[in-house]
């Protein structure tokens, strides 16, 4: 029983161990651009939406081709 024990410390600080090394081997994830995080309207519509989703026309931001199309309201 004493053996079995061991075995079973032994094992979960050998995973503790290979996740911590693993862990620390991946650089941080670098933080999100401001223009990615950033929210503009839709000149057309009113819908807010990232500014790297957003179509540009005519001097304006819009959610969609069509409504880039449309222009403004």
């Amino acid at each position: 029983m004493g053996r079995l024990l061991v075995l079973i410390l032994l094992v979960v600080l050998a995973v503790w161990l290979i996740r911590r090394a693993f862990a620390k081997s991946h650089p941080p994830k670098s933080p999100k651009s401001l223009w990615e995080g950033e929210l503009v309207q839709c000149a057309h519509c009113g819908v807010h939406l990232p500014r790297g989703e957003a179509r540009s026309a005519a001097g304006g931001l819009y959610c969609s081709d069509d409504h880039a199309r449309l222009g403004k309201r």
